[in-house]
């Protein structure tokens, strides 16, 4: 399969996001443990910056809508706001302990975090001095905060087995999902419609407006080595899905039967995350050897039969 190996961090790489289509293209942006975030292309996977400054592992980093402002999240017990055009250090938000996820209001005008302490805080990026609000309800680790398309909306999982819908006009909880295992990942379709969910040995498929369950699989050769999906990413077009985990190889699976389709190898490490870009046309992995792989589909696209790359 055609590959692009894109090198420049030197420890493993905790999460990875593409930005939408903007009339400067679509960018990629890299949380790694080497205290630094990346921003890249996302269509040729070239280096445009790196975000320096802070004194722990960066867990994972997010472009706002626009992709002009970045918000990455550190072991160092704080998050900070980039501009993502000139790389400046903006704001600096500080936690209590370890912060692993952060996400971006649909309007840009709120940033969302969770980590260690099981709470979520809600800070207002127009008075980014002021106190945060508090969102209080996991009991372990929150490893996934994402906003829906609804401004006062946002979901939160973690090692709890739950995933939570938050309403931030009360601060309250109105919906929950358990499941088997750990949440480690969740992906929101381009359209908002569709949830892809990794968690425990499953990734599962959800409609964001009834909180309905669409197709859930149990990826036996992850669950075989003994090793959780970290993450997983849905095809634009709903064709197939990827997903990764402990055992360093990425899988690509058809999304109507769940079967494997491909086996894509080259990482040295467990892979933490998994994207696809836009448009389909590739997808990103990243994992614990520190580089960033670009995998075209075109490969996988022209045939149901099962190969290896």
């Amino acid at each position: 399969m055609s590959v692009c190996v894109c090198p420049g961090h030197s420890r493993p790489v905790a999460g990875l996001e593409f930005s939408r289509q903007t009339d400067d293209g679509v960018f990629l942006i890299s949380a790694c443990h080497d205290k630094t975030a990346m921003l890249r292309s996302g269509e040729t996977g070239d280096w445009i910056g790196t975000f320096e400054g802070h004194k722990g592992a960066v867990w994972w980093a997010a472009l706002n809508p626009p992709a002009t402002r970045a918000v990455t999240c550190s072991a160092d017990f704080t998050a900070k706001i980039w501009d993502a055009i000139t790389g400046d250090e903006l704001h600096e938000l500080k936690h209590k302990h370890i912060v692993r996820a952060a996400d971006w209001s649909e309007d840009s005008n709120h940033v969302v975090t969770g980590g260690k302490e099981a709470k979520l805080r809600l800070f207002d990026m127009i008075q980014p001095s002021t106190e945060p609000e508090m969102m209080i309800g996991h009991t372990g680790l929150v490893k996934v905060v994402k906003y829906l398309r609804d401004p006062n909306m946002l979901l939160s999982g973690g090692e709890d087995k739950t995933l939570r819908l938050w309403d931030v006009r009360t601060l309250a909880e109105a919906r929950s999902l358990s499941f088997e295992g750990s949440v480690n990942s969740v992906e929101l379709s381009q359209d908002a419609r569709t949830m892809t969910i990794a968690a425990g040995n499953e990734v599962s498929f959800w409609e964001t407006s009834s909180w309905q369950c669409i197709k859930r699989f149990t990826l036996s050769v992850i669950e075989a080595n003994g090793y959780g999906v970290n993450t997983a990413t849905l095809h634009p077009q709903q064709r197939f899905f990827v997903a990764a985990g402990g055992n360093f190889w990425v899988y690509v699976h058809d999304f109507a039967t769940g079967a494997e389709v491909q086996c894509n190898k080259g990482h040295h490490g467990p892979v933490y995350g998994v994207r696809f870009t836009p448009d389909g046309k590739a997808f990103a992995s990243g994992g614990d050897d520190g580089t960033i792989r670009l995998w075209r589909t075109d490969t996988f696209e022209k045939t149901d039969a099962p190969m290896t790359a």
